[in-house]
């Protein structure tokens, strides 16, 4: 029945009475400002998993698990280096490519663009390519027919459709009798891929990996292999034991070294968020204190007459905590509950916003995606729910302890 009581008499102080209701009104406060704090973090931290899933598997959809190249010009029996990798367990598809810097022009536009000789049986199996084409067909870059697929932004920039040409101008030189001029090629564009993703469909461009190593003189050769693995995220490790079973000198990458500043400016950006977003919380936390302060003021005849009757200064603590306590819980539990609510209903809550105002907010050219995709991640809702929680609680002990130390002659005195 002692602890019973406490945490009865806790309860009711929550509610309001007619005696002060301005008191009642500054805890409801209290449980918003920490129910916003908590669902602010929940989102923003909900978005930036989110950005990171969507750029990391929309990287992915381009580009390999991990590569090999060899040290120098290029890579010489590649199908039988490809055959040894491709017997590993844990390899899933191996394809070569050839990989050089070029300038395309069509017309009176020119841009430049990363030109990627490719087989196009060999590049389905370690990309999503060719479930990205906008138009046409990957399947049409065959060796001889100088065909190339290019992003939906370069083929924008240049003016260009499916059918036209582009000519792909090359770093290397050629002497004629008139002079050096520059190296280069005529080809038909044979289809235009969307990766969604600016920097690819912007940068990107595919020919016939026969057709690549005619243009850049590879002979046999080319720049190196590309991996599926069948788990990207122990590349790191399965790359260099690859390289080593092959003898070594071969230079090695993989999507966590070549993306690594993009992914570590993301958790650093996560990081930098929560605990700049914590500190909102925690004001909200410790208003909690101002709340039981005033409590306590505002009931010190209560304290008297509880102590008078037999109440010990723990019991008077425990009143209070628990006060302090349910303050902090329920207002934990409305911002997990509506955080969680808005991350999982952000992308129709945006889109809903940008038709109503007319704008757009995200602009792909400079933030990589168009959309803002969130996902709850929940040890990331466990770990604000209780670094909150804690906050809270330990908000009360101040004014529970000041409550305990009350003296009931005192108190009664000036009642």
């Amino acid at each position: 029945m002692s602890s019973r009581y406490e945490f009865l008499i806790g309860r009711r102080y929550l509610r309001s009475n007619r005696g002060n209701r301005f008191v009642s009104f500054i805890s409801t406060i209290s449980m918003l400002g920490i129910a916003i704090g908590v669902a602010v973090l929940i989102v923003v931290l909900s978005v930036m998993n989110g950005f990171e899933r969507e750029v990391r598997g929309r990287i992915l959809n381009l580009t390999s698990h991990a590569t090999i190249s060899a040290f120098g010009s290029g890579l010489p029996d590649w199908e039988d280096t490809a055959a040894r990798i491709g017997e590993h367990p844990d390899v899933v598809a191996v394809a070569p490519y050839i990989e050089q810097q070029a300038l395309l022009l069509a017309g009176d536009k020119s841009s430049g663009a990363v030109v990627t000789g490719v087989l196009a049986d060999h590049e389905r199996n370690v990309t999503s390519i060719t479930d990205k084409m906008a138009a046409g067909s990957f399947e049409d870059l065959q060796a001889g027919g100088f065909g190339i697929v290019l992003g939906v932004e370069l083929a924008n920039a240049l003016g260009v459709k499916l059918g036209d040409r582009v000519v792909v101008v090359t770093p290397l030189r050629t002497v004629t009798p008139v002079g050096v001029k520059p190296r280069y090629r005529n080809f038909k564009v044979v289809g235009i891929f969307n990766a969604a993703m600016y920097e690819f469909d912007r940068n990107l461009a595919y020919i016939n990996l026969e057709d690549a190593a005619l243009l850049y003189r590879m002979g046999d050769q080319v720049t190196g292999l590309r991996l599926k693995l069948a788990d990207m995220f122990e590349a790191p490790r399965l790359v260099r034991e690859l390289a080593l079973s092959l003898g070594g000198g071969y230079y090695i990458d993989d999507w966590t070294r070549k993306h690594a500043n993009f992914f570590r400016s993301i958790q650093l950006t996560k990081s930098a968020m929560f605990l700049i977003l914590l500190l909102v919380v925690a004001v909200a936390a410790f208003n909690i204190v101002s709340t039981l302060v005033m409590v306590v003021k505002d009931k010190r005849a209560d304290i008297a007459i509880l102590r008078t009757i037999g109440a010990s200064p723990r019991g008077i603590l425990t009143i209070f905590m628990t006060q302090g306590t349910a303050i902090g819980f329920i207002g934990t539990a409305a911002g997990v509950a509506l955080g969680v609510l808005i991350s999982v209903n952000l992308e129709t809550l945006i889109h809903g916003l940008e038709a109503l105002l007319g704008v757009h907010f995200l602009d792909a050219k400079v933030y990589f995606i168009s959309d803002l995709p969130a996902t709850v991640q929940w040890p990331d809702v466990l770990k604000i729910s209780l670094t909150t929680f804690l906050l809270c609680s330990l908000s009360t002990l101040y004014p529970a302890w000041r409550a305990a130390r009350t003296q009931p002659a005192q108190s009664l005195r000036h009642d």
